[in-house]
């Protein structure tokens, strides 16, 4: 299959040592709306008791934190992400919940670690953004120990990803086309059996596939997409003036609030692909 969003490794450096304060700004609010991927993400993975864990891009925090309380302990997790200003958030919120967590500045395509380190590796939203994403599962094999699992988080279909596609609507006319350079990324892996084939050209065995579909609706007077908008779209957003950026959001609100049921109610659906598979 050809590789629809392949991205540029300066550019996703760049683009990652810009959002580090942004995704810290929105982690605790964000918490429990993470959690709805975070725990059948680690469910996939069979994360129990005394697993040694690697999370990649960790960012600011999750799935790692969580991965702590089930590991316990007797078990060992890794935080893990490509600069060091994404990693900032996770560190203050282990220190503000006294979790017990290990840092690490890795390169997917080349991690720091052993072979045969880890029990399991996850990586939640991550995998899309490195340029060479078989090269990076190859690394997950190999620093699991034999029959260790692996289990990685994408974005399904932009069309399944209301939030997504509402703001870039959004966006796309209010900045121009230029201002969404990039996004093609996220939905990199979403194209039907994709992922699976990426997981198994990397070298996992018994690659397992699910497709996770959230439905919600949201109180449109509530500026549910504040946090959406700072994080995925910061480079965007760069160039604003204050005027600027309230114009914008305004123009958001608008188009939210159009978009409500008879109830007030903005539907904010997700489509998640999680992916898993177990090393050789």
């Amino acid at each position: 299959m050809t590789d629809p969003g392949k991205p540029d490794a300066a550019a996703e450096r760049a683009r990652w040592a810009a959002s580090g304060a942004a995704w810290d700004r929105w982690a605790d609010s964000m918490a429990d709306p993470a959690d709805r991927v975070n725990r059948p993400l680690l469910d996939l993975c069979g994360v129990t008791a005394g697993d040694r864990l690697l999370d990649l891009a960790s960012g600011a925090g999750e799935p790692a934190l969580t991965a702590a309380t089930l590991a316990g302990p007797s078990g060992l997790v890794v935080a893990s992400d490509l600069v060091e200003p994404m990693l900032a958030g996770a560190r203050r919120r282990a220190a503000a919940n006294g979790a017990h967590l290990a840092f690490s500045l890795a390169d997917m395509t080349s991690l720091p670690f052993g072979a045969r380190s880890f029990d399991r590796v996850t990586c939640r939203f991550g995998l899309m953004f490195v340029p060479d994403d078989r090269a990076a599962v190859a690394e997950m094999a190999r620093v699991l120990r034999p029959g260790g699992r692996a289990a990685v988080a994408v974005w399904g279909p932009l069309e399944g990803n209301i939030l997504f596609r509402e703001l870039a609507a959004v966006l796309d006319r209010h900045l121009g086309p230029g201002a969404l350079a990039g996004l093609d990324v996220l939905f990199r892996h979403s194209g039907a059996g994709f992922l699976a084939e990426v997981l198994e050209s990397g070298g996992l065995d018994g690659v397992e596939v699910r497709h996770l579909r959230l439905s919600q609706g949201v109180p449109a007077d509530r500026p549910f997409w504040k946090a959406t908008l700072d994080m995925a779209f910061s480079p965007a957003l760069a160039t604003l003036s204050p005027s600027g950026r309230e114009a914008l959001e305004a123009r958001i609100a608008a188009h939210f609030a159009g978009l409500a049921d008879g109830r007030g109610l903005v539907p904010v659906d997700m489509h998640v692909v999680l992916g898993a598979g177990a090393a050789r």
